[in-house]
C-alpha cells in the first residue's frame, strides 16, 4: 500500500578481449569487465527553476533519498549507488524485494527513501542507517530478461515496469506514478515539504549523463528546510 502522502498527492494532483594473458588471468580478466559493464551511468536531470510544459512531458515526484540501480540476476540481487559503489549490505529490505520480482533478470532505475512516522522522506534517518520504513520508489526499467530496454521511450519502459511491480506485488518496490499538471504537482509538493519534481520526456530513450530531457525543480519550502544540507555529509 502507497503511504498516506502520495495518496494525497495523487487526490490533489492527477493527471541508464585482453591480449597476452594466460588463459586463467584472461577468464578473471573477462568476469571483471562483465562485472563493472553490468553498472549503467545513469541518466542526471538538470536543475530549472520551473518544470517544463508540453504534451510530450510527464512528471513525477522527486523523492529525498539515495540514487540507486537495482539490479536482479541469476546469482542474487544487488543496489548500486549513482557512481557505481555497491550499496547492497546496506540496504538488504530492498535486495530480498528485488530478488523476488518475477523475471529472471531486471536493472530499475530508483531512490531509495526512509519514511518518517507521516510518510514522507526521511533524509536524516536514511543517512543515521535507518531500515525501520525503507522502500525503493522505482521510476525506470533499463533491462528485463536480458533485453535492453533503454532504446524504447520512456512510455514504454514505464509500462513494462508498471506491470512488473504490480505482478511483484511488494510494498517495498514502488512505483512511481506520472502527473500531467507539473505546477499544480509542485504546489502540492511544496505544501508537504517533499523535494520536488522531475519532468521528463515521454518519447525519450534512456540517456546516460546529463540530460536536458529530464528537467527537476526543487520546491522553496525542501530549500529553506534544507539550506544546511551539507553539514549532514561533512560529519560522515
Amino acid at each position: 500500500m502507497r503511504p498516506v502522502p502520495y495518496q494525497r498527492i495523487r487526490s490533489l494532483a492527477p493527471g541508464a578481449p585482453s591480449r597476452g594473458l594466460p588463459i586463467g588471468g584472461c577468464r578473471h580478466h573477462i568476469r571483471g569487465m562483465l562485472k563493472r559493464r553490468q553498472f549503467i551511468q545513469p541518466s542526471v536531470p538538470v536543475l530549472r527553476p520551473a518544470p517544463p510544459e508540453g504534451l510530450d512531458w510527464v512528471h513525477e515526484v522527486k523523492f529525498d533519498g539515495w540514487r540507486a540501480q537495482l539490479h536482479k540476476g541469476d546469482d542474487a540481487g544487488k543496489i548500486f549507488s549513482r557512481n557505481g559503489k555497491d550499496l547492497t549490505r546496506r540496504f538488504m529490505d530492498v535486495r530480498v524485494a528485488l530478488e523476488s520480482l518475477p523475471c529472471r533478470s531486471a536493472i530499475v532505475d530508483a531512490e531509495i527513501v526512509e519514511c518518517a512516522d507521516d510518510g514522507t522522506p526521511d533524509f536524516n534517518a536514511l543517512m543515521s542507517g535507518s531500515s525501520e520504513r525503507l522502500c525503493a520508489w522505482c521510476f525506470d526499467l533499463l533491462e528485463l530478461d536480458g533485453r535492453d530496454l533503454r532504446p524504447l521511450p520512456l512510455v514504454e519502459r514505464k509500462a513494462l515496469l508498471l506491470n512488473l511491480l504490480i505482478d511483484a506485488d511488494d510494498d517495498t518496490l514502488r512505483y512511481s506514478d506520472d502527473f500531467l499538471e507539473p505546477q499544480k504537482l509542485l504546489k502540492v509538493c511544496n505544501q508537504m515539504g517533499l523535494e520536488g519534481i522531475v519532468s521528463k520526456r515521454m518519447s525519450q530513450p534512456y540517456k546516460s549523463g546529463r540530460n536536458v530531457g529530464w528537467v527537476k525543480v526543487k520546491t522553496s519550502a525542501w530549500k529553506l528546510a534544507n539550506k544546511d544540507r551539507g553539514e549532514l555529509f561533512e560529519k560522515r
